[in-house]
Order: C-alpha cells, then structure tokens, then sequence
C-alpha cells in the first residue's frame, strides 16, 4: 500500500498515513493548556456544502479552533484536553518528540482518525466555525476543504497532467481544468519544470518534483487549509529548500498546518509553534519567535535545547 494525498472523495487512508502516534508510557503533570486569543469575526456570503457554512473568513481570526481534545486508541490515551486556535493565512508548525500525537492531532483536522477503528475522538474542533465532528458533518465534504500533503512523494502511476486534474474530475468541479492545472502547477513551483512534458508519468519526476506534483494535486481543487505531515523529511536539502519556499508562498493564499521533526525548519518557515511533548500534551504555543527565543516553559525550553527528545 503506498501513502495518499487527500484532495478527493476516495478512501485515502493506508497503514503509513495513519498508524497511530502512541507513547505507551505517558510522562506527565504539564502546566494548563495554551488558551487562545479572542478575535472579531465578520463575515459574509453564505453557502452550505456538506453540513459546512462555507462563508469567507476575515484573514487573521482563526480559521481552526480545538477545544478539549482528547484522542484513545483503544485504552491508550494519545492526545490529552488539546486547545489552540490556528490563525487563517499562515503557517502553523507543530513539533515535539517522536509519539508526542502531533500526527494525530492533524488527522483530527480532516477525521482521518475515522479511517482508524481504535480511534475515538472527545471535544470540538472546528473549521471557520463550524464543528467537523457534528452529526450533519460529512467527512468526504470536509476533505474536499481540507487537502494533505503526507511524508513520501505518492504521484499516482498517470501522466503529470491528470495526477493533478484527478481531483477536479471525481469531484466533478467545473471550469477549465487546463486553465487549473497550469495554476495549480504553477503555485507549486513545478510548471515551468514539467510544461513540455504534461503527458508523461509522474513517477518520472525526481523525489522533490514529485512532492511538489503531489502539492499540486492537492491545491488543485482550492482547499481552505493544506495539512502536511513532515514533507521534506524524504528530501535532500535541495529539494527542502524549495518545499520551504513554496511553503511560503502557499500561506498567502492557504492555511497550512505542518508537522515537522526539524525544529530549525519549524523555526525558518512558521509564524505559529505549538509544542507537543510526552504522553499527548500541548505544552505551549505562541508565535514561533517567542517559542525559540523565549519559551514560558521550561520542558519547551529543554526541548528546543536538546536537553531531551
């Protein structure tokens, strides 16, 4: 089974993408939950799409709200009473220790934990307001709006052109998908590396051209919010370089929530840090500058430090 980018309707899960984050022996007495800031919200242009309010958000409130969220797989508790707000337009990292629940906590966002019979999920999490985990919620309607980006580069076995337009056609979307592809490729820095060549595989592609395809295919449907877990972490440095630009560039236009092991990375492309530390818990979150330079915490601070972890 190889991994998937969820940008459609199809089941997407494998065993790679959802093997639970579990630390069997949760260390812990942490200091209370980060809370979050209060912003206005004024909004306006109102459709309904899949039990979802898919009105256009004010850019700087937060786009995702978690409020007490406590994950199980089976007995083990995975993550414990989670609150953090996710500001719209940016990015926000999340980092800690190996089976510290990060993954599992950006699975929470598009209910991939759903594809996990052992998971159960307590609390509310909410995307521009509106709780994914509500009964008139449909999961595949809520990952049409949220797209993921996994570790490995998982171009489909089709050209270059309809792993990107996959998403368009299954999901029915109409306008010109020449005219989305190109955009989409270009969003992803790859146009201009693959335009004379948009009939052949993408499995031809090198390991960082085939990340950025798999970003393509999952912006191509224009998502709310990009969730990626660990994208360069199978690239060389080039390669990293250029996911990290294009990261960047991502956020004008996305909210992107990224899982990273390399804290320098956390520390060069995110303007939010949420740290999760043994036994499931957010320690801290705060703007990444403050997370790096002056922590509130001292476990963040032993952390960051290379004290533990």
């Amino acid at each position: 089974m190889t991994d998937e980018t969820v940008t459609t309707d199809e089941p997407v899960s494998t065993e790679s993408e959802i093997t639970p984050e579990i630390d069997p022996d949760p260390a812990s007495n942490s200091d209370s939950n980060p809370g979050s800031e209060s912003r206005t919200t004024d909004r306006d242009g109102t459709t309904e799409s899949g039990g979802f309010d898919t009105t256009e958000s004010t850019v700087g409130e937060p786009i995702i709200e978690a409020r007490d969220i406590n994950v199980w797989y089976d007995d083990v508790q995975a993550l414990t009473d989670i609150t953090m707000d996710v500001p719209e337009h940016g990015v926000t990292a999340m980092i800690g220790p190996s089976g510290c629940g990060k993954s599992t906590f950006l699975r929470c966002i598009n209910r991939m934990n759903d594809l996990i019979d052992a998971a159960r999920v307590e609390g509310e999490l909410s995307l521009a307001g509106k709780n994914v985990y509500d009964p008139d919620v449909d999961p595949v309607a809520l990952r049409r709006r949220v797209g993921m980006v996994f570790q490995k580069p998982n171009p489909f076995p089709k050209s270059i052109y309809d792993n990107v337009a996959y998403g368009l056609k299954i999901q029915n979307i109409d306008g010109d998908h020449d005219e989305i592809v190109e955009n989409a490729l270009r969003k992803a820095a790859l146009f201009e590396e693959v335009s004379d060549r948009l009939d052949e595989s993408g499995l031809e592609l090198s390991g960082g051209q085939q990340q950025r395809l798999c970003i393509a295919r999952a912006i191509a449907p224009d998502p709310e919010v990009l969730l990626m877990d660990e994208p360069a972490s199978a690239l060389d440095p080039v390669a990293t370089s250029q996911i990290e630009d294009l990261i960047d560039s991502l956020a004008e236009e996305y909210t992107v929530v990224i899982v990273t092991h390399n804290m320098q990375q956390a520390a060069r492309i995110s303007d939010k840090t949420a740290v999760f530390l043994t036994g499931g818990e957010l320690v801290e979150f705060d703007d990444t500058q403050k997370i790096f330079e002056n922590p509130d915490n001292q476990r963040v601070e032993d952390y960051i430090t290379g004290k533990f972890g």
